[in-house]
């Protein structure tokens, strides 16, 4: 603050003072974020009281051994091994066998039912004195491109290693639910059929779910139940790597995505739900093996599943709802929470607090209430410049390697990383230097203070959870400012105060920006830039010791001061443009990083027509091939009614599904049709679609049980999409209002690899295949008129 200004008049004390604040800055700063790393992975001869990594990992080997979709041979295998691990040690264990969801809980984007046949493996280890149930659960299928060596098969290994870990021990008071549910990927369907039908969960209880979309990086957990302030505070004390922000659940709960976490909060169950997300270029695709997770990540997953489910095994689980959301978030050896009724008296605080700062540095003729004012409206520039400048930042990258844009990150991102942190503080800095001059620093200060504080008012109003970000820095910076306002200018209590200050905005911003970029990826790497200048701000009285004094001086001396100032800036450029180079440099396309890409084929039975089909932003080379215009997907409704790239391709001699007529009876002007849809081959989902010009479907049922009506725009304005088919087919009953003489039905399936295709070529080593529920596959088709 300014008395640190004056203090430090002699410019060998000031470079004393900004040199020790800056490492001391750094210190807390690697504090920070070594505190966040996932913990060593502990071998196979582990104590077997404790989880190990080793152990787990044999598990994820077989479970990812091949890619095992619903419904395959393959994941009928991995369900066996399931299974058999959780009967050895010698739990009560069935595999509940049904059609999901029930009575149509989930409606597909296909505009009629989504459902699945689900084998989900259930296990328990019942309690000595129940108060309760808790659920660890895992999905065990994976997706149709890849063995999803990390998604799930890190969730599944872990939870059979906490099985056998609790097995040795004691047994706990509450009855622990081992759940592994099928046909995650394809619908949430199997979560869905164990959350609403299964016996054990008529009661609901504590939901502990365990995710994975990426390969490497702390475990975060990024969802809970509404009330989490009871969860939170177990989740504290028991898990012992505990990472996680309120912030994070506000963003997840904003957000279309769903994991098996959603289908459990939709029957009220109350949990927590966890994930790694870093090294997300391997999610959903070939990639995802074995090989390459990072067992470190595995034993963090399991460490804290383990202390957490002891835990709540052991509490009294009638009462978890209790309290409200709390605000939380991790510094180095704990987990920070407190009541979310604190968050807008907090933020009130804080906004008066900077207000008090900004009189009493006038009062004391420190600056005026004009440049008050002007450095209150100057603070905002870095807020919307540094986001700006990663974004085209990254627009350049992306236009350099345009295959980027089919990743959810790179496959090296931290060069990119780094950047995107070097264009943030470039901005700030710049900024600093050329404003700091005219308006002065204890008006730039104050007003970045402001800008923080009044963040955090906003934020409380309308994303309570996220609050703590900018308010807690707001206010640790004002009673920074006050404490050196109140201390004598020659001493050194000034420069502690603004760095403690400072050293509070570190430890809760700076893990907040590294645990964006995988959250988020580079794609959106400008909201990382955000969080890093509002960093900034709060930081900016220890920044201003980096800055010469030209002493009152004019002339030379002035002039070499702001050439002097204006080196950090520069710096910070040099470095962002250095670190994006070499990025582009080190994470080259080859045949161990492949460029994504994304092709499906699509045959209509019928007319014996075929095309090809991209859903890429911009097609590569690879895909160019194959695709060139634009096309509808309306005629495959399965699919949804999407513009993507397409090109003629070579119909291939494969039969359609077939549709037989059960039954077909007319009643009061309704008419009824029993049908049974069979694939001719083996696939990973089936649909029937009604042409709804040529009836109005009233109703309708699928193996027995009622689907809810919806109908979408479009000809094929009503359908039913089934993943896992038998192969004894699907038995589908339609009530309908005819149009005219004949109901025209839409049949297709579609199973996945395009090889033999005629006129496919394998791809070269160095092309990949992009991580969609839709790449590979292929689709055939047939409209039926009954």
């Amino acid at each position: 603050m300014p008395g640190a200004d004056r203090a430090l008049a002699r410019p060998r004390r000031r470079l004393l003072a900004a040199a020790a604040a800056l490492v001391a800055l750094v210190a807390v700063g690697a504090g920070s974020l070594f505190a966040l790393r996932p913990p060593a992975p502990r071998p196979v001869d582990a104590p077997a009281g404790e989880f190990s990594a080793g152990r787990a990992y044999r598990d994820v080997e077989t479970i990812a051994a091949r890619p095992h979709p619903a419904g395959s041979a393959a994941n009928d295998q991995v369900r066996a091994h399931v299974e058999q691990v959780l009967r050895g040690l010698g739990l009560e264990t069935q595999v509940q066998d049904t059609v999901a969801p029930e009575a149509g809980q989930l409606s597909g984007a296909a505009g009629g039912a989504t459902l699945a046949r689900v084998r989900n493996v259930v296990a328990r280890l019942p309690g000595t004195d129940p108060t309760g149930r808790v659920f660890l659960v895992s999905h065990y299928d994976s997706v149709q491109t890849g063995p999803g060596g990390n998604d799930d098969a890190a969730g599944t290994s872990a939870i059979l290693e906490v099985a056998r870990a609790l097995s040795a021990g004691p047994r706990p008071r509450n009855d622990i639910v081992f759940v592994l549910t099928d046909a995650e990927e394809a619908c949430l369907c199997g979560a869905s059929a164990f959350a609403s039908t299964h016996p054990l969960a008529a009661d609901g209880g504590v939901v502990l779910n365990l995710e994975a979309r990426g390969s490497s990086g702390p475990v975060i957990m990024f969802e809970t139940s509404r009330d989490n302030a009871k969860l939170v505070d177990v989740f504290g004390r028991a898990a012992p790597h505990a990472v996680g922000t309120s912030f994070a659940v506000e963003i997840y709960r904003a957000l279309p995505n769903d994991t098996d976490f959603t289908a459990f909060l939709a029957e009220n169950f109350v949990g927590l739900n966890s994930a790694y997300i870093d090294g997300a270029a391997v999610y959903h695709t070939p990639l995802d093996t074995p090989a390459r997770m990072d067992r470190a990540s595995l034993q963090q997953h399991g460490d804290n599943a383990l202390g957490l489910a002891r835990e709540f095994g052991r509490i009294d689980l009638t009462d978890l709802r209790a309290g409200g959301d709390a605000t939380y978030f991790p510094v180095p050896g704990a987990l920070v929470h407190y009541p979310g009724w604190l968050t807008l008296p907090l933020a009130v605080l804080a906004l008066v607090a900077v207000a008090a700062l900004g009189w009493l540095v006038r009062r004391r003729g420190r600056t005026t209430g004009g440049r008050l004012a002007a450095g209150f409206g100057l603070a905002l520039v870095p807020v919307v410049v540094a986001p700006l400048a990663a974004q085209a930042l990254w627009a350049v990258v992306t236009a350099i390697r345009p295959g980027y844009t089919e990743l959810l990150d790179p496959y090296r991102p931290t060069w990119y990383r780094v950047a995107v942190l070097a264009a943030a503080a470039t901005v700030v800095l710049a900024w600093y230097a050329l404003t700091r001059r005219w308006i002065g620093p204890a008006a730039l200060a104050v007003g970045g203070l402001g800008w923080l504080a009044v963040l955090g008012v906003v934020l409380a109003v309308a994303v309570p959870g996220g609050a703590y970000l900018t308010t807690l820095p707001a206010l640790a910076g004002a009673f920074g400012g006050l404490v050196a306002l109140g201390t004598r200018i020659d001493g050194p209590w000034p420069v502690i105060a603004v760095t403690v200050a400072a050293a509070v905005g570190v430890v809760i911003l700076l893990p907040t920006v590294i645990l964006l970029f995988p959250a988020l990826g580079m794609a959106m790497g400008g909201v990382g830039a955000l969080v890093a200048a509002l960093l900034g701000l709060a930081a900016l009285p220890v920044v201003d010791l980096l800055h010469p004094q030209a002493g009152g001086q004019r002339g030379l001396v002035a002039l070499r001061a702001r050439r002097l100032g204006a080196l950090p800036a520069l710096a910070a450029a040099v470095a962002a443009v250095v670190c994006a180079g070499v990025g582009l440099r080190v994470d080259r396309f080859d045949a161990t990083h492949p460029a994504p890409t994304h092709l499906m084929y699509a045959l209509d039975a019928g007319t014996g027509s075929a095309r090809w089909l991209s859903d890429e932003t911009d097609p590569q080379d690879w895909t160019r091939q194959y695709v060139q215009g634009r096309a509808s997907t309306a005629d495959f409704p399965a699919l949804g009614d999407h513009e993507l790239f397409a090109g003629p391709a070579q119909p291939a001699n494969l039969p359609a599904p077939k549709l037989d007529v059960l039954a077909d009876t007319t009643a009061g002007g309704e008419r009824t049709l029993r049908v049974r849809l069979t694939p001719q081959r083996a696939v990973r989902l089936a649909s029937l679609h009604v042409d709804t010009t040529t009836a109005t479907v009233l109703r309708a049922e699928v193996a027995g049980r009622a689907v809810p009506v919806e109908a979408r725009d479009g000809t094929w304005g009503f359908g039913v999409v089934f993943h896992a088919p038998p192969a004894e087919g699907i038995e589908v009953t339609l009530t309908v209002a005819p149009k005219g003489q004949r109901v025209d039905l839409r049949a297709m399936d579609a199973s996945d690899g395009l090889d033999g295709l005629p006129g496919f070529h394998p791809r070269p080593p160095d092309v990949g295949i992009v991580g969609s529920h839709s790449s590979e596959m292929l689709a055939v088709a047939r409209t039926y008129p009954v």
